[in-house]
């Protein structure tokens, strides 16, 4: 039997992220017991309504005041890893937390710098790199976080035993940019995140609550400039004369382009056509999924993205921007434009909310699309990538 650690690390506000975790975290403990030990970390008390029903292990593991000061002194001096990771295994509480759980591997989906902080097995899951590949955007591109993310992501290549990607893309990227060994390397596509199978039997106090219009467009994304919001206020703008009942509503945590976003907002008058409801939490999010007459997503970032696969298994019509992997996860279900267009991006706006037999046909397609990977195929593809992993490194 092996005994198998996953590191739950990050809070709901973390967007997509906190969605991949929950996928995790459920493919794991649907593992056969009689194969597999569950072992759950976690670092944030928010974890405990996800955990309090799953058959396995759970320990808390405190990062706490000096767990921050370490990183931050690794981070920004570039410390000796190696002298780290043979000291701190007597000295740090947190990585003795690790290595006392004893286990065979763990697993550490948030690109977490515990992968290499703590000397032992592990499988890390690496989401994308565009600091490399859409530098231009300074929540990655500035000199401060590239030079971190370089080092970061060097060192989960380097002292990984395995490292997950969401797509062929992702896994090119990967090894193009750290020349990591390709077999190292296992794709596995993202899956729809458990929180989305909801009754619908709240939606109508949902719509009431959020005040949501009784059609409209529907952006899920925190506000950072790389997601691609100034431009759809600007397509929204030119389509308000042409479609005057237009309406757009958008989710997300502020961010670093929230300011300069609202304020566009007003410089347009869009106050009529837009609504902003900050961040939404997860019993909400079906609901809107289910009523928006589509999702229309612009932005800069890949390899693929979490959201186009919430819609579609919602019934909710997708376009999105033709960037890296995007076109392979749609497989044809959605329509695709240019982020750096405006006209682009208003004119796939406008068939969507005109045309119902168009937003008729993407739904249909992608509710095949997301029946082609289910569930149940991300589980067997991620044993098969546990097993080889558990086999190299015994």
């Amino acid at each position: 039997m092996k005994k198998v650690g996953l590191l739950l690390a990050i809070e709901p506000t973390a967007g997509g992220s906190f969605q991949y975790n929950q996928m995790m975290l459920e493919a794991l403990c649907a593992l056969p017991n009689h194969s597999y030990e569950i072992v759950v970390g976690y670092s944030h008390t928010a974890w405990k309504p996800y955990l309090k029903d799953l058959h396995c292990s759970t320990i808390y593991i405190p990062f706490g005041f000096w767990g921050r000061i370490w990183a931050q002194l690794l981070r920004y001096t570039k410390c000796s890893l190696v002298l780290w990771r043979r000291l701190s295994v007597y000295l740090h509480p947190s990585v003795k937390a690790f290595i006392a759980a004893r286990c065979d591997i763990w697993i550490f989906p948030s690109q977490d710098p515990w992968s290499y902080l703590v000397p032992i097995p592990n499988l890390v899951s690496i989401h994308d790199l565009m600091h490399r590949y859409e530098k231009r955007f300074p929540e990655v591109g500035n000199p401060r976080e590239y030079a971190w993310r370089e080092w970061h992501y060097s060192n989960i290549c380097q002292y990984s035993s395995g490292i997950l990607v969401d797509s062929n893309v992702g896994r090119d990227q990967v090894v193009e940019s750290y020349h990591s060994d390709p077999s190292k390397v296992g794709v596995l596509p993202f899956s729809v995140p458990p929180y989305l199978h909801t009754s619908a039997s709240d939606d109508e106090i949902t719509l009431a609550r959020l005040n949501i219009p009784k059609k409209y467009i529907f952006y899920p994304a925190q506000f950072w400039e790389h997601k691609n919001h100034k431009r759809l206020l600007r397509a929204v703008a030119d389509l308000k004369y042409r479609t005057p009942d237009i309406k757009l509503v958008l989710a997300g945590a502020p961010k670093n382009a929230y300011n300069t976003i609202m304020q566009l907002l007003h410089e347009l008058h869009l106050e009529d056509q837009i609504v902003v409801l900050g961040y939404v939490t997860d019993h909400a999010m079906p609901t809107l999924y289910r009523y928006a007459r589509a999702l229309v997503m612009p932005t800069f970032f890949g390899p693929t993205n979490i959201p186009p696969l919430e819609a579609m298994t919602l019934g909710c019509p997708v376009a999105v921007s033709n960037i890296y992997g995007m076109a392979e996860q749609t497989d044809g279900a959605a329509l695709l434009f240019d982020p750096e267009s405006v006209s682009e991006i208003a004119e796939v706006i406008y068939r969507l909310w005109v045309d119902d037999e168009l937003c008729k046909q993407l739904s249909e397609k992608g509710l095949r699309v997301v029946g082609q990977w289910t569930k149940e195929d991300f589980i067997n593809r991620f044993e098969e990538i546990l097993t080889t992993l558990s086999n190299k490194i015994k």
